[in-house]
């Protein structure tokens, strides 16, 4: 397939090189490891939110060696309240991977990345572009979105796969594909936002079919909403005289799967039946907490009992210098320190 819009890639090049964001600290290199940990923490989650994170991660982490000797709860513990715990799961076996199969380098190609876990055929191309020139395209949220609006496009993601691969620049490849794949983010990120573009800012307004045409809402194609749920969850705060906690580690499957967590019930009746007969429970506050597609009502109950007292649920009585170093939901991390 030939590019079908002309010159695209040498404007979007020239436009990041003046205007596009060159500040992040994942922006200052070209080590595919700390490319990889920024995209992936990048995935669904703003850069304003990562940069925190990322700073962390790098400085207990600095290089995929000492991530993947890691043990999962330090990573999910670093990675806590960043949310889609997944890619922190993914993350460390990623790193695993990097080690046992690539020697601890980073594959050089699209390929080759996207067999590792974690890592999808966007962000595979990502890293190849940035990190070694390779002319691959990227096909994130933000690329789809100026893609469809150029080419008033509304066909398969497979087609839009093509013809992002025509419009890659085919010369010097080492210096224009890092800028044009960040050019295309930046450009989806700031300036061809999905309400109200900026397109007289636009590097390819003339050539963008949807902005001719007065529609560039209505590309790309509107997907039916998800519909939200809503779960209710009485969450046991059983705490010692001396300050432990009972936690248990969440299933691998399901809501804040893999993290440790106060005991849930699905019900205050449930809860009780866990308690000794004589324990004297106290319902606290309940709150909501919103998650993607789920709002979660929850509603903490406190009771103190003795730590020989064994509750019959999964877990174990933990000191605040051992929770605190464990992968925690936000809401759960908060009552704790509530405490």
């Amino acid at each position: 397939m030939t590019s079908p819009v002309r010159g695209f890639a040498g404007r979007i090049v020239r436009w990041q090189q003046v205007h596009g964001r060159s500040g992040l600290p994942w922006q200052a290199t070209r080590d595919p490891y700390c490319v990889w940990l920024s995209e992936i923490m990048l995935q669904q989650t703003q850069v304003a939110t990562v940069l925190a994170y990322y700073e962390r991660l790098l400085a207990r982490f600095p290089d995929v060696r000492s991530l993947a000797s890691a043990h999962e709860d330090e990573v999910l513990s670093l990675w806590s309240g960043l949310g889609y715990y997944s890619r922190a799961r993914n993350l460390h076996r990623c790193a695993v991977e990097v080690v046992a199969r690539f020697g601890g380098e980073f594959p050089r190609t699209a390929t080759q990345l996207e067999s590792l876990p974690g890592i999808g055929k966007s962000t595979a191309a990502a890293i190849a572009s940035f990190c070694f020139g390779e002319r691959a395209a990227i096909l994130d949220g933000n690329v789809k979105r100026v893609l469809s609006r150029v080419l008033a496009f509304d066909g398969s993601e497979r087609e839009l796969w093509a013809h992002a691969t025509a419009l890659l620049p085919t010369r010097d490849l080492t210096q224009t594909m890092p800028r044009y794949t960040q050019g295309l983010m930046d450009l989806g990120a700031t300036i061809c936002l999905p309400r109200n573009p900026s397109c007289m800012l636009c590097p390819v307004r003339e050539s963008c079919e949807a902005a001719k045409q007065g529609e560039t809402e209505r590309y790309p194609a509107k997907k039916p909403k998800l519909r939200r749920t809503a779960q209710s969850l009485w969450l046991l705060r059983a705490h010692s005289s001396d300050g432990a906690v009972w936690l248990q580690k969440r299933p691998a499957r399901g809501v804040w799967a893999g993290l440790y967590c106060l005991p849930a019930f699905d019900s205050r009746e449930e809860l009780g039946d866990a308690l000794p007969s004589k324990a004297r429970a106290c319902d606290a506050e309940p709150f909501k907490h919103v998650l993607t597609h789920r709002d979660l009502h929850l509603h903490p109950v406190d009771v103190q009992l003795p730590r020989s007292h064994r509750l019959p649920v999964e877990g174990a009585w933990l000191a605040e210098r051992e929770w605190r170093s464990l992968g925690l939901p936000t809401p759960i991390r908060k009552l704790l320190e509530s405490c």
